[in-house]
C-alpha cells in the first residue's frame, strides 16, 4: 500500500510560534543556542508581518510577529503557542494536488507564495482532527 506523499515528503521543516515581542523572543531563543538564519517582512491583508527563522542544529523555529488583533489574541493565550508544524516537500503543487485528491480539505485554494528565504517559499495547510495546523512547505 502506498502512502500519501510517498516520494515527496522530506520531514519536519519548522515549528511556527507567533510572538508578541520579536526582539525579546530572538534574545530568548538565542540564549538557548538558536541563531537567526532568515528575517523578512511582508504585507498581508491586515498589515505587516515579520518572520524570523532561528536554527540550532537541524531544528528550525519560525518566530513571527503579526499585526493588530491577531497579535493581541496571541498575547491573551496561556497555552498552545505553537501555531503550526511545517513539513518539507519536494514539489508543493504535487503535494497540494495529491492531498486534495485524497479528500483532505486545504485551508488555501492553492499554494501561497511568500517572500521568505532567499528565493521565496510556497505553502498550504490542512487541519488535523484536534484543530492543529499542518503546513506543507517548499523552499524555492
Amino acid at each position: 500500500m502506498t502512502q500519501l506523499l510517498d516520494e515527496n515528503f522530506q520531514g519536519l521543516q519548522h515549528l511556527g510560534v507567533p510572538v508578541t515581542d520579536l526582539e525579546c523572543s530572538k534574545h530568548f531563543y538565542g540564549r538557548l543556542g538558536f541563531r537567526p538564519v532568515m528575517e523578512k517582512s511582508f504585507e498581508d491583508d491586515e498589515g505587516p508581518v515579520t518572520a524570523v527563522m532561528v536554527k540550532r542544529g537541524s531544528m528550525v523555529i519560525e518566530l513571527y510577529l503579526q499585526p493588530g488583533e491577531r497579535r493581541a489574541e496571541v498575547a491573551r493565550r496561556r497555552d498552545g503557542h505553537i501555531d503550526h508544524v511545517a513539513f518539507s516537500v519536494r514539489d508543493i503543487d504535487a503535494a497540494f494536488a495529491e492531498l486534495r485528491a485524497a479528500g483532505f480539505e486545504t485551508q488555501q485554494q492553492a499554494p501561497v507564495e511568500l517572500p521568505l528565504w532567499e528565493n521565496g517559499c510556497k505553502y498550504f495547510s490542512i487541519r488535523g482532527p484536534g484543530g492543529e495546523t499542518l503546513e506543507f512547505n517548499q523552499i524555492l
